[in-house]
């Protein structure tokens, strides 16, 4: 396996970019100890939603959404059908890749009324997938105005076109249900990001003033309330398989160097988004401490988390102590396993260009 691997050191001050079910900063339990933690989940949405706003050369055009069908009918109308017939064969091909949502779409397969219909199953796609299938839709529906649409024929109708203005489906992959052909493993592999000390939530009380109340009436606040946060050193770990980045069904219609501007976008991405949770109140928008670059050119993807099974308890600088721990353990795992990089680039000794274009120049 040809790989990329990135190791992120990164500082969030006083932050809630990931939330539990209770509206609490997400953690986990590493080596007995509670650490902070974001979900890998979390960290891709940022990622994706950074390189589609920042990075053109992304090619990160995919949507993933529940709200289809309106995307559909659009394409089946500049297909030449009429905007009735393409809202009812939208319909029809929503259902066929995804199924309908029963509390937008009644049983004979009309929206309800004031409700937007929806797929029941959020489904990604790519711009030139949609426009393959509504192509294909019109042409069933010209030979057979009741034809049933085969959902095979609509895979294969995706599957005809190329990724290459849907790089994000090619590096996070998809899966689909009702078309198992159009599930596609993702070249991208990222681990939650954790603490590298022990980390607890902290519980901020806040009040808000009412503006119009008098203040001889009532010397209170308007709204009290708590919300909680936390503050930490976070390991984070991204890797790119890019043997399968480069095959057929992901990004190997794609020239070369085209591969290696969605490569070079892809890691800048990673290492510059923040996810956006609450960075209206508590803006903890930061840049990474460390960043440690591999090219391999064979082996398997290796997170050096392991540097931190034994918590950081720093007597200075918690981010200094997490690079020293981080880089003793890296230099052992070389030394034992006999782990060669063919390329080894790290931040700050480094700038990011640098980082970008060395990594980039292995990209297949």
């Amino acid at each position: 396996m040809k790989l990329i691997e990135l190791h992120i050191l990164q500082s969030y001050p006083v932050s809630c970019l990931n939330r539990d079910d209770v509206g609490a900063p997400k953690t986990a339990v590493f080596s007995g100890v509670i650490r902070a933690r974001i979900s890998s989940q979390c960290l891709k949405r940022a990622i994706r939603e950074y390189a589609k706003e920042h990075l053109p050369s992304a090619r990160f055009g995919g949507t993933r959404s529940r709200l289809i069908i309106e995307p559909l009918k659009r394409a089946l109308i500049a297909q030449g059908l009429p905007e009735d017939r393409a809202a009812k064969l939208a319909l029809k091909t929503a259902d066929e890749l995804s199924g309908l949502d029963e509390k937008t779409v009644s049983q004979d397969g009309q929206p309800k009324e004031g409700k937007v219909p929806r797929v029941s199953t959020l489904i990604f796609l790519s711009p030139s997938e949609i426009k393959a299938l509504a192509k294909k839709v019109a042409e069933l529906a010209s030979q057979n105005a009741e034809a049933r649409l085969d959902s095979k024929k609509l895979v294969a109708a995706c599957k005809g076109v190329s990724l290459s203005d849907a790089a994000d489906i090619a590096l996070f992959g998809r899966m689909v249900a009702k078309g198992p052909d159009l599930t596609l493993e993702g070249a991208a592999m990222f681990s939650h990001a954790l603490s590298t000390h022990k980390a607890d939530n902290d519980i901020d009380f806040f009040s808000a003033v009412d503006d119009e109340k008098p203040g001889e009436e009532d010397a209170g606040a308007g709204m009290i309330g708590t919300l909680e946060f936390t503050s930490a050193v976070y390991y984070r770990y991204a890797a790119l398989n890019l043997g399968l980045l480069a095959d057929a069904e992901h990004l190997g219609k794609l020239k070369p160097e085209e591969r290696r501007a969605v490569v070079d976008a892809f890691i800048r991405a990673t290492l510059l988004a923040v996810p956006t949770a609450r960075q209206n109140s508590m803006n903890s928008h930061t840049l990474p401490g460390f960043v440690l670059g591999l090219y391999k050119d064979h082996g398997q993807p290796v997170q050096l988390i392991n540097a931190f099974e034994s918590p950081v308890r720093p007597q200075k600088s918690l981010m200094d102590e997490s690079i020293q721990a981080l880089k003793a353990h890296h230099e052992a795992l070389k030394r034992t396993w006999n782990i060669r990089p063919i390329e080894e680039v790290v931040i700050p000794e480094v700038d990011l260009n640098t980082l970008c274009q060395r990594l980039a120049a292995h990209v297949p």
